[in-house]
């Protein structure tokens, strides 16, 4: 079944139920402003602490940029990039382009113009719908991007070299246009992470996006009384394909504007919400705050709140026991995926395996996994080797991209790049990055088992273990170190630390520095290997403030 199947669903079963709302906290703290309400459909758009809309409204506005892209000559098969900040237009934009019969093209909102160039003309997009943010950007491109021939604009003040999205949409029928959708036609494109240069070009059909919604649900058994919030940027995989498992049932999604411990609790507090999916730098930042004496959890209602869960990076054991400490009541789950195999899920650890945090856990609903060798060939349980996902939820290819799609992709199995080892219990660690192994002096260190061990510290607040070249050892490994505001930490004393660590295993040097991480809270390794992977660098000797 086509995903834009799921929308006529609920705006038939449920016209009236609030669908999605966005919750603007900064806005409220600059202007004093108070929440209200309002429907995007029915009320001149402003700026407002909250906004929503219902899922009549939802699927009318889907139906309504559908048809102002049949207008413009739009395809089946044709690409639609979209380029917002988070924000309660940014799903109906995306199934208006889907119901259609295009392909959706999210684009990160922290692209450089020449990354948005290069991802337009990688795509093959003929149209591009930005918002407010990204008019600078946009212009110094406009003038050099021949295949797309329409660029619509979302927001107040539309600019001279573009059309107005609001005006132009609202002429438009919100009747469903009579397109045909099945399983196998493509539906999106989503781009891999650009840390390592500039990125692929995702593609996913129908099944893809229906198989992510299913198997969200399946892990974590949303019901339409559930509310999710969404904070993590749409664009992203991971985002959308956790809202999918409401969207399934026709739960309500809060989509909130900021990441500030404060905002979190109260969007969860005063929205109701039961399900929220974190990063690990979000977790930290809200025990941290609560540690601190900033936030008192007694000032918000959160006893609906049933269920935490992490993604997009290995989740230090030491958080999950100290958010245990705070919230015993909640469910805790932790999932894997890449934007390859459509986003979370495709490895699950299931809210019944706490014990095994740490751990990504077993085979997703409707997955299937394996370890292998250099030669990907089965390794024997305890051994490293290269994980490999399979199910309905694996890519159909990198677009344009043969070459690199063969690399990964055999007899249907996604060869995910990441070095893993399954207990004896049939729980999967992962273990680190192939390209991220530090090889020292001929012995494999693997930097995410010694970052969860120096988490540990509590004056640490984030760590990042990378290879850098040595003369004698080909490379030693450095540990890049952000500590908690107002502590301080001496190198010696970090050796000391380390002393628990086997010989081989300990940072040969130590940076007191802040770890980058991207809008999917993943740690920029490729950054940090270029600042001081290819100089020599030379450890703080005396003590560092933060």
């Amino acid at each position: 079944m086509p995903i834009t199947e799921i929308l006529k669903k609920n705006a038939d079963f449920y016209p009236n139920d609030v669908a999605l709302t966005e919750i603007n906290p900064q806005l409220e703290e600059e202007k004093h402003t108070t929440w209200r309400e309002y429907s995007l459909i029915e009320t001149k758009k402003g700026e407002a602490y909250k906004k929503e809309i219902t899922w009549s409204d939802f699927n009318k506005r889907a139906n309504r940029f559908a048809n102002l892209l049949l207008t413009r000559g739009v395809k089946k098969g044709d690409k639609v990039a979209i380029l917002l900040m988070n924000c309660i237009e940014w799903l109906p934009i995306y199934f208006g382009v889907l119901k259609a019969g295009a392909l959706a093209v999210p684009l990160n909102y922290r692209y450089t113009a020449e990354e948005i160039k290069y991802c337009l003309e990688l795509s093959d997009a003929s149209i591009l719908i930005f918002g407010p943010e990204f008019i600078g950007r946009v212009e110094e491109i406009c003038g050099r991007i021949p295949k797309v021939n329409t660029l619509f604009y979302a927001g107040e003040d539309c600019p001279s070299f573009a059309e107005s999205y609001d005006r132009l949409v609202s002429y438009c029928s919100s009747v469903a246009p009579n397109i045909t959708l099945t399983d196998n036609d493509e539906a999106a494109i989503y781009f891999s992470s650009g840390t390592t240069g500039f990125p692929k070009a995702i593609i996913h059909n129908h099944q893809s996006l229906m198989h992510a919604a299913m198997t969200e649900q399946n892990h974590h058994s949303q019901t339409k009384d559930d509310v999710f919030l969404c904070i993590p940027p749409l664009y992203h995989t991971g985002a959308k394909m956790h809202w999918f498992g409401s969207f399934l049932v026709g739960g309500r999604a809060v989509l909130l504007k900021g990441i500030k411990p404060q905002w979190i609790l109260k969007a969860v507090s005063d929205e109701h919400c039961t399900i929220v999916w974190l990063l690990v730098p979000w977790a930290q930042d809200i025990l941290d705050a609560i540690d601190r004496g900033d936030v008192n959890i007694n000032d918000y209602e959160l006893s609906q709140w049933r269920l935490m869960h992490i993604g997009a990076q290995p989740v230090p054991p030491s958080l999950i026991s100290r958010w245990k400490e705070h919230f015993p009541n909640h469910q805790y789950d932790t999932n894997y995926g890449l934007s390859e195999s459509i986003g979370p899920g495709c490895v699950h650890l299931g809210v019944e395996n706490i014990h095994k945090v740490g751990a990504i856990g077993k085979a997703g609903y409707g997955w299937e996994v394996k370890i292998v060798d250099e030669n990907r060939n089965t390794v024997k349980q305890g051994e490293v080797g290269e994980l490999a996902v399979k199910g309905p939820g694996v890519m159909t290819c990198y677009y344009k991209d043969e070459k690199a799609t063969s690399e990964v992709l055999k007899d249907g199995w996604l060869f995910t790049g990441d070095m893993a080892m399954e207990d004896e219990d049939g729980f999967i660690f992962l273990v680190d990055r192939k390209k991220d192994v530090i090889i020292t002096g001929g012995e494999n260190l693997y930097p995410v088992q010694i970052e969860d061990f120096l988490r540990k510290n509590n004056k640490i607040k984030d760590v990042a273990v990378i290879g850098i070249p040595d003369s004698r050892l080909g490379e030693i490994a450095a540990a890049i170190v952000e500590l908690k505001p107002d502590e301080t930490m001496t190198e010696q004393e970090f050796d000391d630390f380390c002393l628990d660590l086997p010989r081989y295993k300990r940072p040969k040097k130590v940076i007191f520095a802040d770890v980058p991480r991207n809008p999917t809270g993943k740690i920029e390794k490729p950054k940090l290997r270029e600042m001081y992977g290819a100089k020599s660098v030379v450890a703080h000797e005396n003590e560092i403030d933060k």
